[in-house]
């Protein structure tokens, strides 16, 4: 060939050609498109008679022939041919007579209607220098490119590493925008679960808090008056995310169900359980304390499935009882129809309080945990306090306490006191 401009300068037809496609980079056109056009204007710069451009498949590591276009589009691994020694070496080769390489003999690229003699690899590099794809130019003569070809070759794959970014970069935009916006519909779906007020209960103040760790958390709590006793539920599904938001919600609505269907309580847990045993994957579950308060006689009865330690404040000594939990996890195995609630009484100014342990286990700078003391401490000085202020007591006081240790678990709280003055 015969390149009148120096070998380290591009002819003016080239540059004019180039400078079009770095404009158009900027606009919203489909990659394959621009790619197409990348190529074409790489024939006419390099002088080639055919080009081809492969795409590193990032899910199989392997490189997919995109240009030219054809419906079922050949692949190569990074050991195969010429394609796959400069997607390793990422440094260009210029091999001047193809009938004797012997790589190129084993994996060929053909020139439509002729033989190709002469083959330029040029790697697709990303802005970190990461390997995007490679770019192949084919001559029909032997030795027929050059230094300025060579020099041309990574100019063009530059622009071609700009197209394949700005369509990476688009369609990760569009599937964050697709996630968020589902992600606003799951958060608006589990908050629109939550109580919208506090049921009004005679002779009694309650609230209810959730603060989850992501969009969505797989916490949960329910306070809603059913047949004159106050329902009481929180729930804590097993990680975070969608899945156990999904499982603690799914849990809430069986338990409604069944309570509309006239359950009591220890049958609706025993049916719920069962349930969620068969439907949750092996290594899912969700701890759970469900319970009606009896206003008119102040009792609680309860079950509490690996949900715990429940707190009972007593104001007459503003002493603290802490529960176990009556079973293990709701969804781990089946129950049968043997299991008994249990009860608790409150007296006046007692204060019964369901706490996840995003708030116990809450850890600081130094990884020491909240804990049940500094619970117990908070209750004993401000339980006087209506319950919503004392829940942001509480929660002020986990937040200090964690300094600049971020939030590791969901916090959701059920404070119910009895008025000191209630009979």
């Amino acid at each position: 060939m015969n390149h009148e401009a120096h070998p380290n300068e591009i002819t003016r037809e080239s540059l004019v050609s180039i400078l079009e496609i770095m404009h158009r980079l900027a606009a919203p056109e489909a990659m394959p498109e621009l790619l197409r056009e990348i190529i074409e204007v790489g024939k006419v710069a390099i002088v080639a008679e055919t080009g081809v451009l492969w795409l590193l498949d990032k899910n199989s590591q392997q490189l997919v022939k995109v240009v030219p276009a054809s419906d079922k589009p050949e692949r190569l691994e990074f050991t195969e041919g010429w394609v796959g020694k400069c997607a390793t070496d990422l440094t260009i080769s210029n091999i001047h007579e193809c009938r004797e390489d012997e790589l190129f003999l084993a994996y060929p690229a053909h020139i439509a209607g002729g033989e190709t003699r002469s083959l330029l690899n040029v790697p697709i590099l990303g802005l970190d220098e990461s390997l995007l794809g490679v770019m192949q130019w084919l001559g029909a003569k032997t030795g027929q490119f050059d230094e300025h070809d060579e020099w041309v070759g990574p100019a063009l794959a530059a622009q071609a590493a700009v197209a394949i970014q700005h369509s990476y970069m688009t369609d990760e935009l569009l599937a964050s925008a697709v996630l968020s916006q589902e992600v606003a519909v799951a958060r608006e779906i589990q908050m629109s679960t939550l109580p919208d007020s506090m049921p009004v209960v005679p002779g009694y103040d309650l609230h209810g808090y959730f603060q989850p760790t992501d969009h969505t958390g797989g916490d949960l709590y329910d306070l809603v008056m059913l047949d004159e006793r106050l329902f009481m539920l929180l729930g804590d599904a097993t990680g975070h995310g969608f899945g156990p938001a999904l499982s603690a919600t799914q849990m809430q609505a069986m338990l409604r169900v069944s309570f509309r269907l006239g359950a009591d309580l220890d049958r609706a847990y025993m049916h719920v359980n069962n349930q969620l045993s068969e439907d949750l994957p092996d290594d899912r579950f969700i701890t759970a304390f469900m319970g009606f308060l009896d206003p008119a006689i102040h009792v609680v009865n309860y079950h509490s499935g690996g949900q715990g330690p429940i707190l009972h404040f007593r104001a007459a000594d503003e002493s603290c009882d802490w529960h176990k939990p009556t079973s293990f996890p709701v969804g781990i195995m089946d129950i049968d129809d043997g299991q008994q609630a249990a009860n608790l009484s409150l007296e006046p100014g007692d204060i019964l309080a369901l706490i996840s342990d995003g708030v116990y286990e809450y850890n600081n700078e130094e990884g020491e945990e909240f804990g049940e003391g500094r619970v117990a401490g908070i209750f004993k000085t401000h339980h006087r306090l209506p319950m919503a202020e004392l829940t942001n007591r509480l929660i002020t006081s986990v937040q200090q306490f964690g300094g600049a240790a971020p939030q590791q678990d969901d916090i959701t709280l059920v404070l119910v006191r009895r008025q000191p003055n209630s009979s």
